[in-house]
Formats: C-alpha cells, structure tokens, sequence
C-alpha cells in the first residue's frame, strides 16, 4: 500500500509515548476501570485519545530512543504519569473501603459482602456503599474533567521523554496515604461512636438482666444502629469526601507539574 510509505517512524513512535501516558490514566482511575468498563473500551477511549493529541506535538522537540533500553525507558516515563494522576485517587479511595471494613467488623456484619466493581473483589457491604458514594461524589465534583484536563495540561508542562520526578511522585503519595488514613477514620467515625454506645448499653441490659442472650439480642440492635447512623450521617460523609478530594486533586496536578 504506498499510503504506508508516507507514515514516518518517528511519526509512530511519538505515538506510542502519548499512548503510553494517556493509558496510564484511563487504565487506573476509578471512573474508568472495573468490570463494568470492558477492556477493549478502555483500550478504544486510550487509542482515540492519543490519536487527537499526537498532532499538537508534531513541532515538540523530544529526545529519539537510540535503542530497544532507551525505548522501553522512556515509554515508563510517559506510562508513569498518567499512572501517578490515576493511582493517586485510587489511594484516597481505598480510605472510604478501610472505612467500610472498621464498620463492619465492629457491626459483626463483616459477612455481608459484595462485589466491588473497581477491585472486583468480594468486600463488605459497607465498603461497596460508601466506595461508591465517594465515587458519585468524584463525578459530580468533576474530578474525571479535572484529571483528563491535568494530563492534557502535562504535555506543555511534561514534554514527551521529560517524565520523572521520582522524589515529588514518592511524597504525593505519602501525602495522599495520609489523606486516605484520616478520611477513614473520620468517615467511619460516626458509625464507630454509635456501635461504642450501643456496646456499653447492650453491657447494662446484660448486668442488669441476666437472662437475655446479649448476644442474639446484640447482633440485631448493633446491625439496626450501624444501618440508622449511616442513613443519617451520608450526606456528611458526601461532604467530607468532597472536601479531601480536592487537595487530592490539587497535589496531584502539582505533582506533574500543572498549577
């Protein structure tokens, strides 16, 4: 076919590295993955994207691989970026199902599980509801829109074969794993003081009347307290969410670069 001639090798190359990095992205953040996102969706969204975005860096400058080492180097630059934007939510997230597990076990309803479309998973029901809360509350906020607006951003501030920042990446992530920590404790906070209380008043019940079985009595009242305190503190727990999000968001963007 003559049209094949006229497709330069660099052309490809160049390719394959703003393939590389948008990939990363929409292989990892929670909006994109899961069972209910098909790979070859996944993969169709990464190839269409990086189709509209080689043209802008046609007149870039980037350092031509001089071998197969060289080659596979760079492309895990470019593939490191888009992972950085999209793990980094991926660790906050992981504080809401830590959340969920605290909840369960203190409920003694840590056998009720689901299958969790991001890890595809069997975990908790607590954790799959408030993971997907905090997920609905990601897309509203427009998280999605700001991590594919802060990958777009990278290829002015991150040039193609300029990936890196080990150092910055490694403390974005404790900075988010810290993040994530305290959102747990805080998120399962309500629910953990409910189940506290109900403990100390199923412990008088049982002192005082010693012939309830506080234990079948307990499973039911600590399941009906968990289920009231967290009709009411979800809308809360929404908003707390939305509140570690955006640091999040801001220190990821930071990390590669975009102010």
């Amino acid at each position: 076919m003559p049209w094949l001639e006229t497709i330069s090798v660099t052309w490809v190359l160049l390719f394959t590295f703003v393939l590389a990095r948008v990939s990363g992205l929409v292989m990892t953040v929670p909006v994109f993955t899961g069972s209910e996102v098909p790979m070859q969706v996944r993969g169709l969204l990464s190839v269409a994207m990086a189709l509209v975005l080689t043209p802008t860096q046609w007149g870039v400058h980037w350092p031509a691989p001089t071998g197969i080492i060289d080659y596979a180097i760079l492309m895990a630059g470019e593939l490191l970026i888009g992972l950085v934007l999209g793990l980094g939510i991926v660790i906050l997230l992981s504080g809401m199902q830590v959340a969920g597990q605290v909840i369960a076990q203190m409920s003694g309803m840590a056998l009720a599980e689901v299958l969790s479309p991001g890890s595809e998973d069997q975990v908790p029901l607590f954790s799959g509801m408030l993971n997907m809360t905090a997920l609905a509350v990601f897309v509203v906020i427009g998280g999605h829109r700001a991590l594919i607006d802060g990958l777009l951003h990278t290829f002015v501030t991150l040039p193609i074969g300029q990936g890196g920042g080990g150092a910055s990446m490694a403390q974005a992530a404790l900075n988010l794993l810290s993040s994530s920590f305290f959102l747990a404790m805080r998120a399962a906070a309500p629910g953990m003081i409910a189940l506290l209380l109900a403990t100390l008043v199923l412990g008088l019940i049982g002192r005082t009347l010693p012939q309830l079985n506080i234990l079948v009595l307990g499973f039911g009242i600590n399941s009906l307290v968990v289920l009231s305190t967290l009709s009411v503190s979800i809308g809360a727990v929404a908003i707390l969410v939305s509140d570690y999000f955006e640091p999040a968001l801001k220190t990821l963007l930071d990390t590669v670069g975009v102010h």
